[in-house]
């Protein structure tokens, strides 16, 4: 579930295991927990990547043993939901939203009532390839691929995680220097593909929540992006109104998270 945790044992654990994920947010739990018995401090999570509040339908994979699995961009995209509901001066618990953070790795999320019920996996697999990531992928290409090459599983994780998507097309993960070479035609095809995938995961989003939002979010660094923020919003009418919140806010969602837990008004959850 999303919310701030205490930092324990068993977290520190799942962390230390890469049990959920191998992602650089880890360390922020190991490190908060250092820090906490240098100084005495207590140590929270606040919406971490594996936060999970799937309803059932959505970890159902379509191969029994085999689940999909909650991992996205979830700090910023609570974070994104509370600015936008307050703009609006509506409730965060009636709340419906397309969310879309869009960056290296990208989570296109239905959020319902404050809770990512379905999005794409942001760490491997799953919804449009982005700038690094290969996305979901031809099941019969990818066997061939993986039998037709001596590769550890490692290896295969790093290629699809961090040499895919854009990069692997053009050769680099710099966005701006991909919008200067728009005028290629391979270029140009590659970058409305991605575009095409974009809002083909947030229709499947769409669909999710019955046709019934507040409205599409868009978010993430390439938000920064007039070029990409333009094609995507021609392309998603049905989603109006749109809200552009260029870069992320992880620190000011950190601070939001602990705030009501310091201050004696919350108390944190438990993880178990």
């Amino acid at each position: 579930m999303g919310g701030t945790y205490s930092v324990n044992d068993i977290i520190l654990n799942d962390y230390r295991n890469e049990t959920f994920s191998s992602h650089a947010s880890n360390l922020g739990a190991l490190m908060a927990h250092e820090l906490s018995g240098l100084t005495g401090a207590p140590a929270f999570i606040v919406d971490p990547v594996t936060t999970d509040e799937f309803i059932p339908e959505a970890r159902i994979s379509g191969i029994p043993g085999i689940e999909r699995k909650s991992r996205s961009h979830a700090l910023n995209i609570k974070y994104c939901v509370r600015k936008t509901v307050k703009s609006l001066n509506i409730s965060i618990h009636k709340s419906r939203f397309i969310v879309a953070h869009l960056g290296s790795g990208f989570s296109i999320a239905a959020v319902r009532h404050f809770k990512i019920i379905d999005v794409n996996d942001a760490l491997l697999g799953m919804g449009p390839f982005s700038i690094e990531r290969a996305g979901a992928l031809p099941i019969a290409g990818l066997l061939d691929l993986i039998f037709n090459e001596n590769k550890t599983r490692k290896e295969w994780e790093y290629l699809f995680s961090k040499k895919s998507g854009l990069a692997g097309y053009v050769g680099t993960s710099d966005f701006k220097q991909i919008e200067s070479q728009l005028n290629d035609p391979k270029v140009q095809t590659i970058y409305s593909a991605m575009v095409h995938q974009i809002i083909k995961e947030m229709g499947a989003m769409f669909a999710v929540l019955e046709g019934k939002i507040d409205g599409l979010i868009l978010t993430g660094g390439l938000a920064h992006s007039e070029q990409l923020m333009t094609d995507i919003s021609s392309k998603m009418p049905f989603t109006n109104p749109i809200y552009i919140y260029p870069g992320s806010f992880e620190l000011e969602a950190l601070v939001e998270g602990v705030l009501p837990i310091i201050s004696g008004n919350e108390k944190p959850k438990d993880y178990v």
